[in-house]
Parts: C-alpha cells; structure tokens; sequence
C-alpha cells in the first residue's frame, strides 16, 4: 500500500496475527486479517499443522509455507515480533523460569537469526527487549550492562539494514518510559527506536498521568506504538515484578486506563517527519501494532480470538477517527487492484 498524500496524520495498521488464533493456525490468522482489512501483520507463533512454533524456530521450507499463505491472504509482514532480549542479563539463580545464554553465542546465534529472518519476511522491523535482571534487583542497577549488550544488537541490525524496536514492558530492565528512554540516550544508535505500549504500564500501576509522562519521555526515540489497554491500576508494588501469567484485565483502547485518546492526538504531530524516515528506508509508513489480549496475555503472547480482534481493530479505529488520523483498510479497488483489474 502507498500512503495519501494529504495534509491529515497517517497511520498503517497491522497486528500481532497469532492473537487470531488459539492454536496459532496459518489459515485462521490470515483469513481473519484479510477478512478485517489488514495488509500487514507482525509475525510471532505459527502453526503448520504439527504444533505451534515461534518463528525464531521455524525452517526454511516452513517460512517458504508462510509466505505462499501470506501470498494468498495479500498479506506482508511488518515486523518480526521477536523474543530478542527476552533472556536473563547475568547467568544467577533468582527463582524465576527466565533463560540465561551467553552473550557472545546469542548475539551469533538468536539475533544473526532474527536478521536473517527479516529478509526472508521482506520486513525492515525487528521488536525486541532489554534483558531480564535478577528477580528484585532495581533494574536502574544494571542499565549500563544492557545499553552495551542492546548497542551490540542494534549494531547487529544495522549491518543488515534493520531496526531494532525496543518495547517497554515490565519485569524487564526497561519496564518504564522513564529507563528505556535512558537506555535509548546511552545507546544512541541509528538501528534502534522505542516501542511505546500504554498497557504494559497499566499493569504495573502506574495512573494515567504517569503513563503520558513516559510516553513524552520515550518520545525522542518512538518508532511505533503497540496498541492495548488495561482495565485495572490496582498492584502489590509499582512498577514492581508483575505475574504476567495472571494478568486478565486487558480491554481495546477505548477502554482502560492508558489514555489513548491523549498519546495519539500527540503522536499525531510527530507522524509527518516519523512517515519519512520510513518511507526513506523503503516501509509504507508508521504502523500501530494491534497486540490486544482480550481474552488473556501471559510473558510471550496473548490471545484474542478473531472476534475480540475484530473489536479491538474497530475501538482503535474509532478512537483515530475522533483524534484525526487517518489510516487505510482494504476496500473494493483493493480487491479489483489484486485481480489485475
């Protein structure tokens, strides 16, 4: 797709696809966008037909399955919804079931993959995150080990022409806006942006105030933003170590506690000169990564069903309408343009 060109603040939607689906099936997750509108998905557990998979895992002749389904569905990917920077920073035992590989072999091993896999999957996007530290430890106690280890990743990508995606969630290292945003600023590098979710702040009981004061912070570095919302506010300790397995309170973004309507209207203003920095490195625009968990989230995913994707695709497309952005979603010329018409 090709943006408008026009004067109004301009979006490109797309979504995690394995929320479609409990079992993850290729058919059901692309019927599902196509039948919604979408042209673009984030790519992260697939099944085809012998168990579900993460995409880090998947082999050659398997991707070459995926891509004749996407073919089919006129589906493309946007980012590769990798699990990068999702293991332990230091090799200690701290009760949690958090993996621990050495950095050297994971830089050569897991994050050349992913890179690899980005082109195989025609995307320029790769979301990662910032290292697990020993469960309660203050994670501002080790912002500088992660800022060399992410630098090293960024670096990574940039050799193969990528950006490195950042996401704010808890548990983490960069669990709020406040230390990713440090973390960006120490990392400087060109390859890698921040990735703003509103819910995985919710979770950790920050109010919505605090939450716009961490999406300004992480302004300077957004790439893109995944789109969710939380229900509840009310945790044992803020910003503390969460139970991500029992977290159930996640709505569509017209619901909840995150503020929506007030981080887009401000993201608005910074679409135009973000819109050109991608369409310059060959993507059609920014895109807004629906992630929703309506039906549940857990440490490496969650689940929707089709219909709560459906729900959360027009929630958010009802809340740009109201703050005045566009975005595109597949009609009758599409079709007619897809048939050779």
């Amino acid at each position: 797709m090709t943006l408008k060109k026009n004067m109004t603040p301009q979006v490109v939607l797309t979504g995690f696809a394995d929320e479609c689906s409990n079992t993850k099936t290729m058919v059901e997750q692309f019927a599902t966008f196509a039948a919604l509108g979408l042209q673009y998905y984030s790519i992260r557990f697939v099944n085809l037909g012998d168990g579900v998979k993460n995409v880090m895992t998947l082999s050659a002749e398997e991707i070459h399955r995926v891509l004749d389904y996407q073919n089919q569905y006129g589906l493309n990917v946007s980012s590769i919804g990798s699990p990068i920077g999702k293991i332990k920073l230091l090799d200690v035992e701290d009760g949690s079931k958090d993996r621990y590989v050495p950095f050297e072999e994971y830089l050569e091993t897991e994050v050349k993959r992913v890179c690899d896999l980005a082109h195989m999957f025609e995307t320029k996007l790769i979301r990662g995150f910032s290292f697990y530290q020993p469960k309660g430890d203050d994670p501002q106690k080790y912002v500088s080990q992660a800022v060399d280890r992410l630098g090293k990743i960024a670096e990574t990508c940039h050799r193969s022409d990528l950006t490195f995606g950042l996401e704010v969630e808890a548990n983490l290292i960069g669990c709020n806006g406040w230390i990713l945003s440090e973390i960006y600023r120490q990392v400087n590098h060109p390859a890698m942006k921040l990735i703003f979710d509103a819910a995985n702040l919710v979770v950790q009981g920050y109010t919505t105030a605090e939450i716009y004061e961490q999406y300004e912070a992480m302004k300077p570095g957004l790439g893109w933003l995944h789109i969710k919302d939380y229900s509840q506010t009310t945790v044992e300790v803020k910003g503390g170590r969460q139970d991500e397995d029992k977290m159930k309170g996640f709505v569509p973004c017209d619901q909840g506690y995150s503020g929506h309507e007030a981080i887009l209207r401000d993201f608005a203003k910074i679409l135009p000169s973000l819109t050109d920095y991608y369409q310059k490195r060959g993507l059609p625009g920014v895109f807004l990564d629906l992630e929703p968990h309506v039906k549940g989230g857990g440490q490496f995913g969650g689940y929707s069903g089709s219909d709560g994707l459906g729900v959360a695709l027009r929630a958010l497309c009802k809340t740009l309408d109201y703050v005045g952005i566009d975005y595109h979603l597949r009609d009758f010329d599409d079709i007619r343009a897809a048939r050779g018409f």
